[in-house]
């Protein structure tokens, strides 16, 4: 006999499938929209807006979710502001207030709206931003960090900024882009796009130049996962050409080479597959397959030879770089017969510190050892990591010896000192290594990981003039020793032949102090109506006093102190920790 359900039983499950229905599929009851509000400063700026829907019943937890391009857009006044499917805003050409931008879906009980407020306003004087709209005053970079496989790779960065008025606008091209490290990766300067050259993590910082000289900066990080070692990319020989006697005088080449893995030079002159030669022997004779003293050239007869230094790689490719030299019938001056540097090799533990090294010479007449550090030119094989100072370089640090190396990346360089001889032009070389060790996994102490500066070293103020007087202001600030007016810029600076321009720098140790015994630097301010010190620059008296404000007098002279710190997180000991290497801008505002 077939089994009918009671007909109770049936009204009871057709009560109960609904109910499990809802249980099963929570109602859309709220949308937030975020932002809530925006300020725009001009026409084409945009923004993306985002919509979160929250989800509810009785029977079960509450969610949320992202539902930006799930719901209807819509904009109260197309013609100030419009809105994509995607939720993006964009400001139009009229000046509008409290337009509503709102965000729709079903939902429960019925159409759930949501409404955010949007004013836009046009600039009358243009503005000083990309767009017109006010400064750019925050950077983010997108996305925050990326991660490629291998050596070759590449991945596309975008630079997003933030006005002084709220708005966003795409800097695309606008910025300047830079990697902490290009023997890791490097970035294309102006369209962000990143390339894997060696395994490990570089930080890319993309900087945005206002108008008025302020900067807006953000970062990123990129990774490479693994990376293969690569040949010598480039070779060069230094210096490019030298003038000796044909009464045997010599003079040393060196060569140097790019690793196509780190990007770096290496000093290749003695390495065994390089191979030295002269074009005509019988003019000049050079030294090579020696384990040490090869590239030294030799007159033999007056005319020229082409010197050449031959690279190859392990995998076959050969690379060459030519030298010219010049043999003269003058006869051999009483030479510089040898330049060494000492010590041969320093090792840093931590960016931004520094090593000096000496130049001596040995000479044919007494004395015979002279110190010819500050008489000869430094160079360095990676400048932009390790750069060397030469005492006649004008953009030497003041009281800094010649011969000084900073670190500011990791890996090895190659330190010349080149002495040339004033009569005949020949040139002696010495080379020596300087390192700051790459960081490793865990990071040791040592390294020369981010973060890892050491108190004590040198910081650089920036001073420019932020007021409308262009005709005689100027500031000035001795050294750290007292050396006066090592900071001066300004039309009123007219000193050493001509006026001072709007922006002067100068370095001191992080550990300066002013007369008064506080910390910073005491800049003075004088010539034209003044009208005050930027944010970043205390009012002072003379000595580095502080005092109340206003802190300063339209006549002047008048003074401020200038602090040289900044905080920064440590990885290794997982500590905020201060610093040097802080560029600090400073400014008057003259009337």
């Amino acid at each position: 006999m077939r089994y009918r359900p009671p007909v109770g039983a049936m009204l009871l499950l057709g009560m109960l499938l609904p109910l499990t229905s809802c249980v099963n599929s929570p109602s859309l009851t709220s949308i937030v929209i975020s932002p809530s509000s925006m300020n725009f400063g001009g026409a084409g700026l945009t923004a993306q807006l985002t919509a979160i829907g929250y989800y509810s019943h009785p029977n079960h937890p509450a969610e949320t979710k992202d539902i930006t391009d799930q719901v209807t857009w819509a904009s109260s006044a197309v013609g100030c502001v419009t809105v994509n499917n995607t939720g993006m805003i964009t400001a139009g050409e009229n000046t509008c207030s409290n337009i509503l931008v709102s965000a729709s879906a079903p939902g429960f009980p019925g159409l759930i709206t949501a409404t955010m407020t949007v004013n836009v306003t046009q600039p009358t004087t243009g503005g000083t931003g990309p767009t017109g709209a006010g400064d750019v005053s925050t950077i983010n970079i997108i996305p925050s960090s990326q991660s490629v496989p291998a050596v070759g790779d590449t991945a596309q960065f975008l630079a997003i900024g933030t006005t002084s008025s709220g708005s966003t606008v795409n800097l695309d091209g606008l910025v300047t882009w830079t990697s902490s490290s290009p023997q890791v990766a490097t970035i294309g300067q102006t369209n962000g796009l990143a390339t894997a050259v060696a395994q490990g993590t570089a930080t890319i910082t993309a900087l945005y130049t206002n108008a008025d000289g302020t900067t807006a900066v953000g970062t990123a990080s990129f990774t490479v996962v693994a990376g293969t070692a690569q040949g010598f990319t480039a070779i060069s020989i230094v210096p490019t050409a030298q003038a000796i006697s044909a009464s045997g005088q010599s003079a040393n080449f060196v060569a140097l080479a790019t690793n196509g893995s780190t990007n770096l030079s290496e000093d290749v002159t003695n390495a065994a597959d390089v191979v030295w030669s002269s074009t005509i022997p019988t003019i000049a004779t050079v030294t090579s397959g020696l384990a040490t003293g090869n590239g030294l050239v030799t007159g033999v007869s007056v005319g020229t030879s082409t010197i050449i230094a031959q690279l190859t790689n392990a995998g076959g490719s050969v690379l060459t770089a030519t030298a010219t030299v010049n043999v003269t019938a003058t006869a051999a001056p009483e030479p510089l017969l040898s330049l060494s540097i000492i010590p041969t090799s320093i090792t840093v533990g931590n960016l931004q510190d520094t090593g000096n090294f000496l130049a001596v010479g040995t000479f044919s007449q007494s004395p015979y050892v002279r110190d010819l550090t500050n008489s000869v030119t430094w160079l360095s094989s990676a400048p932009q990591y390790f750069p060397v100072i030469t005492a006649s370089d004008a953009s030497a640090n003041p009281g800094t010896p010649a011969g000084t190396v900073t670190a500011f990346g990791f890996g090895t360089a190659t330190i010349i000192a080149e002495a040339t001889d004033p009569t005949t032009g020949s040139i002696q070389t010495a080379t020596a290594s300087f390192t700051c060790p790459p960081p490793t996994t865990p990071i040791e102490p040592g390294e020369c990981y981010e973060g890892s500066q050491a108190t004590g070293l040198l910081a650089t103020i920036t001073v420019y003039n932020e007021g409308e007087n262009t005709t005689d202001w100027q500031i000035t600030a001795p050294s750290a020793t007292g050396t006066p007016d090592v900071i001066h810029c300004g039309p009123g600076w007219t000193a050493n032949g001509g006026a001072g321009g709007s922006v002067c720098v100068a370095t001191y140790p992080i550990d300066t102090v002013t007369p008064s015994g506080n910390p910073g630097v005491v800049l003075t301010a004088q010539g034209g109506a003044f009208g005050g010190w930027s944010y970043n620059c205390t009012p002072s008296d003379i000595n580095g006093n502080a005092i109340a404000a206003p802190g300063f007098t339209a006549a002047g002279p008048n003074y401020c102190v200038v602090s040289l710190t900044e905080t920064v997180y440590d990885q290794l000991t997982g500590q905020d920790v201060t610093i040097s290497g802080v560029d600090q801008s400073v400014g008057g505002i003259f009337n």
